[in-house]
């Protein structure tokens, strides 16, 4: 096999990946993006409101189409459902109750092969979105947030609207009646458009060929000898870490690239501002990258991956669900995700180990938060939280307060280690060991960070750290 010198290796890698992966990544999205710049600049002619709805209904199903072709069949089925659902019920205090039992019912039947297996699955990204944005008009009806029933018009026009609806990402009905309205074009306005999209094709880059190229080449893992070598157990650990990490960052990279693009379409199409007291600020975030590679908790990470989904998660699904109890409603709503995101065993188990690690490291951390009078809960605490121990100092030779690459290896790699390879026959039990250890690692590295400790605290830690490993 022939080898490149270092200057031939990165000449290859950027005709061979870089430049053709971003040159396909926008002979993809273009058109998409034109549809969305037209949309924008039409809505800003004074239309009335009807035909700027009608556009961005007819932007949209020309998006749906160049994507999904006929198949785009089952979005508009699953959208004309919803309608006829929230027109019967348009004198009902349950609405949005009534909506997701129709959109599960639904899902459920396509998840049951009722519709081929391969079509089904090339459009769930769009049937999420219109299913998302369904549900939240109902239940916001019902709180009173919104004043009356939309028109079918207005209705279509939000499930379609053109920067939505097939990348995301889900917006209120009231943030798509103020993108309608035509907001002035402005430099900001630009420079997001042009930041979204920019770290979009970077992200794709970075997912395409960083896993597969770059990082055995400044990480070499050919070989078995490390695993095979019992004395050198703890390197060949960390080799078994950097392996499954190296397959975590095209994952990763790969879900940062639609978040930025659909944060570029949205903004493109008018979306995703808020107001200001002589401007308009144009701060939609759908993912916080470092918020996921390097996180606080693993609360963080959940909530991090995708924000606008996570506050929909929250608001619509969490809180009406807590009349069952915290943990009941955490189930709940990791199963809704499940069911958005595709209703399999593997997706399942995944997400239930999710929930209930999410659950118990609240839990653990709001104990030791009361305990050590600390600010180590799952989130930030405000600048004016009573805590005693604010600030974090790390004490070096203390195992539990090491922070090292190492810890950010694991929190990496742990996610993608809870899926199982596909097999025939999916077994439950083929997860515990891997749930096992991930929730080892879990605990540990949420504990790296603790402050100055008493005697009493140390010892608390110690017995801790001796109980995880």
């Amino acid at each position: 096999m022939a080898t490149f010198s270092r200057q031939e290796f990165f000449q290859q890698l950027l005709q061979g990946c870089l430049l053709p992966t971003a040159q396909q990544g926008l002979d993809q999205i273009w058109l998409l993006l034109a549809i969305c710049l037209a949309c924008r600049l039409l809505w800003r002619l004074g239309l009335p409101s009807y035909l700027k709805h009608a556009s961005t209904v007819a932007g949209g199903f020309f998006s749906l189409y160049h994507f999904f072709q006929l198949h785009m069949v089952w979005v508009v089925l699953l959208s004309l459902l919803c309608y006829l659902v929230l027109f019967l019920c348009r004198h009902s205090s349950h609405r949005g109750v009534f909506l997701s039992v129709t959109i599960l019912i639904y899902l459920l039947m396509g998840e049951m092969h009722m519709v081929d297996t391969v079509t089904w699955h090339k459009m769930r990204g769009a049937q999420m979105i219109v299913a998302m944005k369904a549900v939240s008009l109902g239940f916001d009806l019902d709180r009173g947030e919104v004043g009356a029933v939309p028109s079918p018009m207005e209705f279509m026009g939000y499930l379609y609207f053109v920067g939505t609806i097939v990348f995301g990402p889900w917006i209120s009905f009231h943030s798509y009646l103020q993108a309608v309205q035509g907001r002035p074009l402005s430099r900001r306005w630009l420079q997001k458009v042009a930041r979204s999209l920019a770290l979009a094709l970077l992200c794709l880059v970075l997912s395409t060929c960083v896993g597969p190229y770059l990082f055995p080449y400044f990480i070499p893992l050919d070989g078995d000898r490390l695993l095979r070598n019992k004395k050198r157990k703890a390197r060949g650990t960390m080799v078994r870490w950097l392996r499954a990490y190296e397959s975590a960052v095209s994952f990763h990279f790969s879900n940062y690239f639609v978040g930025f693009l659909s944060e570029a379409t949205a903004t493109l199409a008018g979306a995703g501002f808020t107001e200001e007291k002589d401007h308009l600020e144009w701060d939609l975030t759908v993912s916080k990258p470092l918020n996921v590679e390097l996180p606080r908790s693993m609360v963080e990470v959940v909530t991090s991956w995708n924000l606008p989904m996570s506050y929909w998660l929250n608001n619509y699904v969490f809180k009406n669900a807590l009349r069952l109890g915290t943990f009941s409603a955490v189930l709940v709503t990791y199963a809704a995700s499940a069911l958005l995101h595709g209703f399999s065993f593997h997706l399942a188990a995944v997400l239930l180990s999710l929930a209930f690690i999410t659950y118990v490291e609240h839990v653990l951390r709001k104990r030791l938060a009361r305990i050590l009078s600390a600010c180590v809960l799952s989130k930030r605490c405000p600048p004016n939280c009573s805590h005693q121990h604010r600030l974090v100092r790390v004490q070096p030779g203390q195992p539990y307060a090491q922070y090292s690459p190492s810890k950010m290896l694991l929190w990496g790699a742990q996610l993608p280690l809870l899926v199982p390879e596909p097999s025939p026959e999916p077994h439950f039990y083929s997860l515990a060991p891997i749930s096992f250890t991930f929730i080892k690692h879990l605990l540990y590295t949420h504990l790296a960070f603790v402050p100055h400790p008493t005697p009493r605290e140390h010892l608390l830690s110690t017995c801790w750290h001796q109980a995880l490993l």
